[in-house]
Formats: C-alpha cells, structure tokens, sequence
C-alpha cells in the first residue's frame, strides 16, 4: 500500500470513520477523500457510481451506517434494514463495477446469534436467531459481510469485514436519551459530580459482562487490513477481554472524580448477560488491541470536557 493511494473513507466524520482518517494520516497517507451526507447521499445508487466514476478511489473503508440505540431500532425497523442496505449495497456493487480491488467493510457484533456460546466466534454467523431488538440493523450488516463475501468467491478481490465489540473514545455520542452505556456514564458521572456529587442512578444489576475497545484500536485494525491481505472473509475485532457494568462504572466514576453513591434500578432490564467477542484470528495474523479499559476512559473524558459544548443539545 502506497502512502499516495487514493482511499476513500465513506463516514469519515463519524466516531470510528474519523478514527480511522486520523490514523491515516498519522502513518503518512496523503490522498484521502471523504464526502459529507450533503455532498453524497449513499442511498442514492446513481450518484455513489458516478462518485467513483469522478473520483476513481483505488481502496474503499466503509464506516458509514444508520445507527441508534434500542428505541430507534424498535421504533424504525425498515429504516435501519433498507437504509443500512442502499448505503453498504451501493457502495460495494459500484466498487465492484468500478474495478476496486480492494474493501474494508465495517459491521457490529449484533450480527451473531442472540444465544450463541461465548467468546463469539467468527463461524457463529447465521448458527441461530438474533436479538429481537436490532435484528433489523444486524440484518443488514449480515448482508454487507455476506456481499464481500461472494465478490471474494467469484472475483478473487481482496473484500473483507471486520466486527467490532463495543467501540468507545473521542467523537463518541454522549447524548443521554440515544447514546451507549460508556459515553452515557460518563456524561452522568460528569454532571453528578457538578451537581455536589449527587447519587447516579444506573440501570439494571450491574452483573452483566461487556466488552470495549478504544476507538482508535479500532482504527489500527482497519490499517492493519488496508496494509496486509487477510487470508478470510471475516474478522472479530476487540480487546478479547470483558468486565461487569459495575466495574465499569466504578472505573468512570473514578477517573472523573465523581465522590458519590452509585444507585443500581434492578427494575430495569439488565439486557443479554454476556458478550464477548472471540479475537484469535486477528490475533493470530498479527493483530491485537494496545489500549487498557481506563488510560481510554481517561483520553475519553478529556475530549468529551474539550467539546461539552458541541453536543449539549442533541436530540434523537
């Protein structure tokens, strides 16, 4: 891979689209291109082809997806199944048509089977049925990966996906009513802290296992699979390691200096108990995570105390 390849980053200004710009960057690649929304509506299959057509990338990463939490799952099923698969069909089908040898394309742990054994493995996929509430968005992310798939069967192109655990860092969403457990805590213990400690309310029992990853790891292994020509079609990309949402929201609690109670609502739903992602195969091609649970909390926190005042308002 040349420092002077044209890489086109689709999502470049989301939390891991941005990552994966900065790392570039730091390692010396000079011609990346990225297309806000206004620019380049990806669900619109004419303009994406002509995008490529004009710009003739020679690699594409493939950050760019309809996200939300529970509630927006739950609440627009077809918009994130139809959406998520016009903006990842396009993208690859034009790549195809276009001559692009080489795709990373980007997908979630929420394509394994709800109830499938822990750590996760890669073969798990399609073994049994999803978890009920982002089936729709982890439909769609089955297809891309299966898509890269097939045009590595049929066209010996070098397509591959990556799955990321739970991915966490700077350019994280910290609004409390759509954001992720880890950026939600921290925004809470932050403001708990201000208000004279005051006691932070949590849901659930805090006894359920998840695990995270530095958002800028997660950058890494997309470099690593943009530098180096993985043998498989899919790969498991995490830190292999878990901890409770209690340890966890004693370790932000800490690093925040928030000095009150932590209440636990054991009313609420604690969701799937465990979910740990099984991160071999990255590892034994030469990969593996670089970041610990709290010094990335800590840079975290930082960025989020930098930038408060852009996401003060965000709304669903």
């Amino acid at each position: 891979m040349k420092k002077d390849t044209k890489i086109y980053i689709a999502g470049h200004r989301g939390m891991v689209g941005s990552a994966v710009w900065r790392t570039l960057e730091k390692k010396g690649y000079t011609n990346l291109i990225g297309k806000s929304s206004k620019e380049l509506d990806l669900k619109d299959q004419v303009a994406v082809l002509n995008f490529y057509h004009t710009e003739k990338p020679e690699v594409v990463i493939d950050a760019a997806a309809k996200v939300g939490g529970i509630l927006a799952n739950n609440n627009f099923p077809y918009q994130f199944l139809m959406e998520n698969m016009q903006i990842q069909n396009n993208l690859i089908d034009s790549a195809l048509k276009t001559g692009i040898d080489k795709f990373i394309f980007l997908g979630s742990s929420c394509i394994y089977p709800k109830f499938a054994p822990q750590p996760l493995k890669e073969e798990y996929l399609l073994t049994d049925t999803l978890e009920p509430t982002n089936e729709w968005y982890a439909i769609a992310k089955i297809t891309g990966v299966k898509a890269c798939q097939a045009i590595r069967k049929q066209f010996q192109k070098d397509y591959v996906s990556l799955m990321p655990t739970n991915l966490y860092g700077t350019h994280d969403n910290f609004d409390l009513k759509s954001s992720h457990v880890l950026p939600a805590m921290i925004r809470k213990f932050h403001e708990a802290k201000l208000k004279n400690n005051e006691p932070v309310e949590l849901w659930g029992s805090g006894t359920p296992m998840r695990e995270f990853l530095y958002v800028d790891d997660m950058a890494e292994a997309v470099v690593y699979a943009l530098e180096n020509e993985l043998p498989e079609y899919l790969y498991n990309v995490g830190s292999g390691k878990d901890i409770t949402i209690k340890q966890l929201a004693e370790t932000i609690q800490k690093v925040i200096g928030h000095q009150g109670q932590i209440v636990w609502d054991a009313e609420k739903p604690d969701g799937t108990p465990r979910k740990l992602m099984d991160v071999s195969k990255m590892k034994e091609i030469g990969w593996q995570y670089s970041t610990e649970l709290e010094p990335g909390i800590q840079k975290t926190y930082t960025w989020f105390l930098e930038n408060i005042e852009n996401f003060k308002e965000v709304k669903l």
